[in-house]
């Protein structure tokens, strides 16, 4: 909301300086982002009248003039394509200043000039808000205009413009008059709202006009004025600057009076040409499906019984609440205009207003709401205006369709209650006080006050809302500091939190760099990751007011995120990455209304590692992610675990994935992503994925490792080559070899896998290095050999598996 302090003042004694009144609006809650001084970088630029013009003497495109600044007399020379004798222009002086610009004397072509003919654009303003015969050239004013004058006076530039952030439930301030009781409020000082008298024709407006609500909950009050003789012109240049202010262009007397209304008041307007109604009849209803029209844009809109429209027995006249209709505009034939003043249902316009995309001055009020009871006077003031500056006669009378009035709220305010929640007695009479000042009804019943809200501060609907508003102007800095009293416990993480962390630290130490992505993403990504369309990951969380269309969705898989990533940097040459993040998922739960949240974690890698400075660059291959995913699980303390081909994962490479197991139940996969997906990210590398289920790690994890002494006998090591199907995986081989070993296999490991000339086609050669130990004697050969024989028989008896001699 922009406040013009030159017009604020109007409505209420303000003894201090806009940079004071900020800091003192913004102390009680109504921030004032920014104060804009319009004429600032204007110096020394005045009126000035053209007396006469001549030719250049060495130069087609520049003449030369003498102006009067009304003290003295000048020469200018200028290329301006609309200068003319007797013209009142805006010079700026030798010394003076433009927006960007000193001026100083020149001398062009050989003539000296005193100064500049200034334009809107060279002012600093938009040439939109001018008329068109002077938005390329000079700017041009009236005859009578009076000579040596400031031109930051004579258009309105000597003026702030406080720029406030308000909150959404201040839609009171959305008006001059709102802001000006706040001010009153704070400061203290008297408040002088315009009085609003019509002086009104003999016509009495019955019969002239039928309104209808055909959906009183959706609006609950419909005015209508009627306004005869109309001559459409220019508003005044009053009017023109403040709406200019306030960031409204102007456009022509009635449209702009209705802005200038909405500006004051709140209240938005919308005025229709009166004779281009139907029957002269109003209904307000729901659009019909499929009904269409065109609005003021010249845009032809498509509603829909969400839709609250105003039509006449022929059809739609305006989007209620959000913009009138074509058909019925204000143009320069227009004799007779009809002024709508009306209170909308604020969430209908809000959802109208969005699901069109056509945000307006006045849908913005209407969202927030407005004072249902300001509808009349609101009429009544437009009436007022363009009576005021000839531009038409009010008709007697008004329709006020007002289906259900309501009460304004009474609520006790109890001083008890008030100290209680403030931590600071504030004196009774100070809070009566408080009261009066914002403008509310107080009465006293015993030691509380009942309290009337009038309906234009529709955020207070509770005793709390009015202990706020006695802390807001007693004042935030007046409240002393105090310690928090009562027990207090200790600050520490939960168990499964420091787990996460560990498991952060962890992945961080393998080389992996952490990322943060957002939580939504765009539907898009589910054929991007190749998933077919029956794929239970495709069943996301619709965000109903998603930050982009990109994003609105919430993910249901980690991998776009971390792939959109990996693609980003790779477009920037950096080829050599590893990134991993922790972060929730989001899966539908069929007859819930909130989503399961799961913690996930996911990795990625491409490219080489970094050489140390004892070892060259290691290619990041599957083998490398595992080795993460080991590290990752011994830390945890996690043990019976299993890796299980898996060609079902369509977003990975069929034969180099694999579902990781615990218990029989899968929790992660891993694997090379699919090459179809790595080009629709444009990867041009391979690259390997992780993703996880971090609760059920938590759950998983065996708690504190236990450790224990070294061993006091020696280690028996035995190597086995063996020849199996090349379908058989080195897993399947290593929980035979354990199951048939027992308890004095100390471990297990694969050396070599061979497949060549020397083996049979469709077969492989695999080799383990078998250590076994025992903590309480040494182990003889005969024993080994017995345990060795066993593993060797139970591998053929499994697998088929051969002795490679």
């Amino acid at each position: 909301m922009r406040v013009s302090y030159k017009w604020l003042r109007e409505y209420v004694d303000i003894p201090v300086s806009p940079e004071e009144l900020a800091e003192r609006m913004t102390m009680v809650g109504v921030a004032v982002e920014n104060i804009e001084y319009p004429g600032k970088g204007i110096e020394k630029v005045v009126t000035a009248k053209i007396e006469k013009i001549e030719p250049h003497p060495d130069a087609n495109k520049l003449v030369v003039c003498r102006i009067n600044t009304g003290s003295e007399m000048l020469q200018v020379v200028t290329g301006a394509p609309n200068v003319r004798e007797g013209q009142v222009i805006l010079l700026a002086l030798v010394g003076g200043a433009i927006p960007g610009m000193k001026i100083t004397k020149a001398k062009l072509r050989g003539v000296e000039s005193f100064g500049m003919l200034c334009s809107a654009k060279e002012l600093g303003l938009d040439p939109e808000n001018f008329p068109a015969d002077q938005r390329e050239g000079i700017l041009e004013f009236p005859e009578d205009t009076r000579l040596g004058m400031d031109a930051r006076e004579l258009l309105g530039l000597d003026d702030a413009v406080l720029e406030l952030e308000l909150t959404p439930n201040r839609a009171d301030c959305l008006s001059m008059t709102g802001v000006a009781r706040e001010v009153s409020a704070v400061l203290g000082t008297a408040l002088q709202l315009p009085e609003i008298g019509v002086k009104e024709i003999e016509e009495i407006i019955d019969g002239k006009v039928t309104v209808e609500i055909n959906n009183p909950d959706l609006c609950g009050r419909y005015v209508a004025r009627l306004i005869r003789n109309v001559k459409i012109g220019p508003s005044p240049v009053w009017m023109q600057q403040r709406l200019q202010a306030a960031g409204v262009r102007p456009i022509s007397n009635i449209v702009d009076v209705t802005n200038y209304v909405m500006m004051e008041m709140g209240q938005p307007l919308h005025a229709f040409d009166y004779d281009k109604l139907a029957q002269q009849a109003i209904i307000v209803r729901r659009a019909r499906e499929g009904e269409k029209m065109f609005s003021l844009d010249d845009v032809e809109r498509e509603l829909n019984p969400e839709m609250l429209v105003i039509t006449d027995p022929t059809g739609p006249v305006a989007i209620a609440g959000v913009m009138g209709g074509l058909d019925t505009e204000i143009t320069g034939d227009t004799t007779s205009v009809l002024i709508e003043a009306a209170y909308f249902k604020p969430a209908s316009i809000h959802r109208t207003s969005k699901n069109l995309a056509l945000r307006s001055e006045s849908s913005a009020r209407f969202e927030k709401g407005i004072d249902i009871n300001g509808c009349l006077a609101a009429a009544a003031r437009a009436c007022q205006l363009i009576q005021e500056m000839d531009g038409g006669r009010p008709v007697k009378g008004a329709v006020d369709n007002f289906p259900a009035p309501p009460a304004n709220p009474v609520i006790r305010l109890r001083p008890e209650r008030t100290a209680l929640i403030m931590g600071i007695t504030v004196p009774r009479e100070q809070i009566g006080d408080i009261m009066a000042r914002l403008g509310f009804g107080v009465t006293e019943d015993g030691n509380d006050f009942m309290v009337e809200v009038p309906t234009r501060r529709g955020d207070i609907t509770t005793e709390i809302d009015l202990i706020e508003e006695v802390a807001r102007l007693f004042g935030y800095n007046n409240i002393p500091t105090t310690l928090p009293e009562g027990a207090s416990t200790e600050g520490r993480k939960s168990e499964a939190q420091v787990m996460a962390d560990t498991i952060s630290d962890l992945m961080a130490g393998c080389g992996l760099n952490e990322i943060i992505t957002l939580s939504f993403m765009n539907p898009k990504a589910f054929d991007m990751l190749n998933l077919p369309p029956e794929h239970s990951l495709r069943k996301a969380v619709t965000v109903q007011n998603p930050l982009s269309e990109e994003q609105r969705v919430l993910r249901t898989t980690m991998l776009p995120g971390i792939l959109d990533i990996l693609s980003r940097n790779t477009a920037r040459k950096n080829r050599d990455l590893a990134f991993f993040e922790m972060g929730r998922i989001f899966i539908p739960v069929e007859g819930e209304k909130l989503p399961q949240e799961k913690l996930t974690l996911a990795a990625a890698v491409m490219g080489k590692t970094r050489a140390g400075w004892q070892s060259a660059a290691q290619e990041m291959d599957f083998y490398y992610l595992k080795g993460v995913l080991e590290s990752l699980l011994d830390t945890l303390n996690i043990k019976k675990y299993n890796l299980v081909p898996e060609n079902r994962e369509s977003s990975c490479h069929p034969g180099r994935t694999a579902r990781i197991e615990l218990g029989g139940e899968a929790f992660g996969i891993i694997g090379e992503i699919h090459p179809n997906v790595a080009e629709n990210y444009r990867l041009n590398e391979r690259v390997y994925v992780m993703q996880l289920d971090v609760e059920t790690l938590l759950r998983s994890a065996g708690g504190v490792k236990q450790y224990s002494p070294l061993p006091r006998y020696p280690a028996v090591e035995r190597d086995m080559a063996i020849v199996v199907s090349q379908d058989i995986t080195a897993g399947e081989i290593n929980r035979v070899i354990r199951k048939s070993a027992g308890n004095l296999l100390e471990r297990i490991s694969l050396f070599d896998v061979y497949q060549g000339s020397q083996i049979k086609e469709g077969f492989k050669s695999m080799g383990f290095s078998l250590r076994f130990q025992s903590p309480e004697r040494t182990l003889t050969d005969e024993e080994v050999n017995l345990i060795h024989q066993k593993i060797q028989q139970a591998l053929k008896d499994n697998f088929q598996a051969e002795l490679r001699g």
